[in-house]
């Protein structure tokens, strides 16, 4: 049977885990009352209280005796108030703690208090972070309903303007229908009527002026321009937060859109009049929407985070009866169950409202259909895909020795083949071999945050119905490389068959080719939500300063600084393919020239360049110097870098000392942000020396470790600038050595990087995901 610590171990939230109850720390309170006990008597009498039975002789009556002292004890145990727990209010009248008193003197009394002290004072600091969520959830509730109603008094008003006119561009046009999960709002142009009367103006200004108040921003709605009967035109702006990268620049366009349209030169063509922005209205249910599904989702957690705190009072007051041998727990549990964070209904009444409400406005009264976004289903661990990852090892581990002995018998890597097949094969293999690697070290990761509960989806803000577990990554890993390893093995075979050279060495190519068909395949096989959310970072990646940065970009963006050799083999294949296949120049210009070195330059930069820009969109976007500064990190990383590629084409004393300053410079810069800002590590002050004060892994000595083998690994560098005298294969060899020691590097750095994040969301008690409102608040107008 699993120890409740244990249980409630792997059960509570964990960015809630501070204000959950310290059952360890309880327990260790009742092992120093079982240890009094015994030291005060070395033979305790029995639990109920009777004397033993050297007071009475061996008898057939004892075991009788022992039953009726039992009981006459309990019964009076029940009458007597041994433990009065006392509600007091603080002097600012609004918080309420809990206090205990001992009507009876226990025979380890100093044991005893301090046990009933620490337990008064773990139901205080729960029912306080209860309390304090729970207003908080209450308040996020009112705000939607209230954004909820705007958009409906909006729809009505916007379908009770088309039916009095129905002209054929509001027709055309159309809106919202009365359900805004299927065709969502939509743009109105409505045309005037002069008929209209005097009643519908003025409900129709009682609309506008209620939507006014309660936020709805209408465009000079202080002095909204008037048609030539006197009739306000309408022109709606919705202020739409640019939280996501897909959302930045529309809310520019759409603004300068909406003035466009609602400016006065518009107003003499005759086609003025209504205009509301399609887009933003749909980004504004949208939103909506997903703040339902996040207060649904904080709602849950703070019902679980009440009852599993309420089985663990329980729990320790019954290892308490069972050491104390007397059973005074009773009036504790009562006024625990009466304390707010049981007693309080309000948050079991909200989670109704929100279904009911998401049930009626965004799923068309299916409630199976609300559940599936309120209550995702998270899918199960198949054992076939355990299965396919060992056979896929073994596929790999039996190819890679065939391909070993047959590489060996064919002579391929002698003097006289080794340079045609380096330079038409070897990228290729490289660029699978270490993507390969880099998602095995994912895969690792993400076991060690499931190990350590660090909540990396939250993190990310990936679906937990679709995020990718360390058993996919592990499949796809082998998967890979059980296919370019097989490829390798048909290429030899076939290139021993005496098939011509051209048709052989376009294999890669063709590998290469069905990779990027297969990671751009629309339909829904092989991992397609994380395929087509990988193709999407590496857009906002590539498009930076035009995006909000979110932690998933800048995540994956140094994901790429890792990974220069990969996109350097990239190029060289692709120059390849194109000189083979389109005859645009000759291979062998893929690996000397000018148009060469240009290239070895830009991929060079580029990693570095996109993280310096994303950093800039952050410092614009939050206007923190330390997101300037830690811009300068790429940026001495780009010189460092160029220095690099310069020297070795210009072996000189000058670019050696270039190179030497600029690496040593931006490794030493690197090193102090890894340490610091990235793992939150070097505290001088921290009560682990040297580290932090919070540490999720129990062994301090593995920080310690972990930080050696970073700075073994940045100087890496140095293998690069002593131009070893070995052969053109043992140079490729220890290249891809040293790109793969990259990769692990990142692997590592990627574990200390996110428990940082997760700790963060700790101490902030972060666990759920604030959607912004796009109808602005009345004080904001202010």
């Amino acid at each position: 049977m699993v120890k409740f610590s244990k249980e409630l171990e792997a059960q509570l939230i964990p960015e809630w885990k501070e204000a959950f109850v310290n059952y360890k720390q309880l327990k260790k309170h009742i092992k120093r009352i079982k240890l009094s006990r015994i030291q005060k008597h070395q033979q305790p009498p029995p639990c109920g209280g009777g004397s033993s039975a050297a007071d009475f002789g061996r008898s057939i009556f004892d075991s009788f005796r022992f039953v009726a002292n039992k009981f006459c004890f309990t019964s009076d145990n029940n009458k007597q108030d041994l433990i009065q727990v006392r509600r007091k209010t603080m002097e600012d009248g609004e918080e309420e703690v809990y206090e205990t008193e001992l009507a009876q003197l226990f025979s380890e009394e100093d044991e005893v208090h301090v046990f009933f002290a620490s337990l008064d004072e773990e139901l205080n600091k729960v029912n306080q972070f209860y309390k304090k969520q729970e207003i908080e959830f209450l308040e996020r509730g009112e705000m939607l309903n209230k954004q909820l109603q705007i958009m409906l008094d909006l729809n009505q008003l916007l379908i009770e303007k088309r039916c009095k006119n129905p002209s054929p561009k509001a027709f055309n046009a159309g809106i919202f229908p009365h359900s805004p999960t299927r065709n969502s709002y939509f743009s109105k142009s409505v045309g005037e009527s002069d008929n209209e009367s005097n009643s519908e103006i003025s409900q129709t200004e009682e609309v506008m002026t209620t939507l006014e108040r309660n936020g709805v921003n209408f465009v000079k709605s202080a002095t909204r321009m008037k048609t030539k009967k006197g009739k306000a035109k309408m022109a709606i702006r919705i202020d739409i937060p640019a939280t996501t990268p897909s959302r930045s620049i529309t809310a520019v366009t759409s603004m300068l859109w909406e003035d466009l349209v609602n400016s006065p030169i518009k107003e003499g063509s005759g086609g003025g009049g209504e205009f509301i922005n399609k887009r933003k209205i749909q980004y504004a249910e949208k939103m909506i929407r997903s703040a339902f599904v996040e207060l649904y989702k904080g709602l849950g957690l703070l019902k679980t985070y009440s009852s599993l705190n309420m089985v663990a009072f329980s729990k320790i007051l019954k290892k308490f009866d069972k050491v104390s041998c007397q059973q005074t727990s009773t009036n504790y549990l009562k006024e625990v169950k009466r304390s707010h964070f049981v007693s309080s209904d309000k948050v079991v009444r909200l989670m109704d409202e929100v279904e009911s409400i998401f049930t009626k406005h965004f799923a068309n009264n299916d409630r199976k259909k609300a559940m599936k976004f309120l209550r995702p289903q998270q899918q199960k661990a198949s054992h076939m895909v355990t299965f396919l990852v060992g056979l896929c090892t073994g596929s790999f581990v039996s190819l890679f020795c065939i391909y070993a002995i047959l590489a060996h018998l064919c002579g391929i890597f002698s003097p006289s083949t080794e340079t045609t097949y380096m330079d038409s094969v070897y990228p290729v293999f490289s660029v699978f071999a270490l993507f390969s690697l880099h998602l095995f070290m994912y895969g690792c990761n993400l076991y060690m945050w499931k190990g350590t509960r660090i909540n990396h989806n939250f993190i990310f803000e990936f679906s937990q119905s679709t995020a990718l577990k360390h058993r996919d990554a592990f499949l796809m890993c082998t998967i890979f490389m059980t296919t370019v390893v097989g490829a390798m093995v048909i290429h030899l075979v076939l290139r021993a068959a005496a098939f011509s050279p051209n048709q052989v060495d376009a294999i890669p190519g063709i590998l290469l080719l069905s990779f990027i068909a297969l990671l751009i395949c629309p339909f829904d096989f092989f991992y397609r939500p994380t395929r087509f959310c990988f193709l999407r970072v590496l857009r906002n990646i590539a498009c930076s300063p035009f995006y909000k940065v979110l932690l998933v970009d800048f995540f994956m963006a140094d994901q790429l600084t890792s990974q220069i050799p990969l996109l350097r083999h990239l190029e060289t294949t692709s120059c390849h393919i194109f000189a083979r296949i389109f005859r645009t120049h000759r291979p062998e210009s893929c690996h000397s020239g000018r148009l060469y070195v240009e290239l070895t330059y830009i991929v060079s930069f580029m990693p570095y360049y996109w993280r310096a820009l994303q950093c800039t969109r952050r410092w614009f976007d939050d206007g923190d110097v330390n997101h300037l500064l830690n811009m300068g990190k790429y940026v001495s990383a780009m010189v460092a870098a160029g220095a690099r590629v310069t020297y070795s084409r210009q072996d000189n004393h000058l670019w050696f000392a270039m190179v030497l300053v600029t690496s040593v410079v931006a490794t030493l810069y690197q090193l102090y942000w890894d340490f610091v800002k990235d793992w939150g590590l070097l505290n001088p002050n921290s009560k682990n020396p040297w580290l932090r004060d919070d540490l999720i892994l129990k062994n301090k000595t593995i920080y310690y470790i972990s930080m050696a083998l970073n700075v073994v690994l940045r100087v890496a560098w140095v293998e690069t600038i002593m131009h070893l005298r070995v052969g053109p294969i043992q140079t490729r060899l220890l290249d891809f050595l040293l790109a793969s020691l990259e990769v692990i590097r990142r692997g590592h750095w990627n574990f200390y990087r996110l428990e940082n994040e997760h700790l963060n969301n700790v101490g902030h008690f972060r666990a759920v995901k604030a959607v912004p409102l796009p109808f602005r608040e009345l004080d904001s107008d202010s």
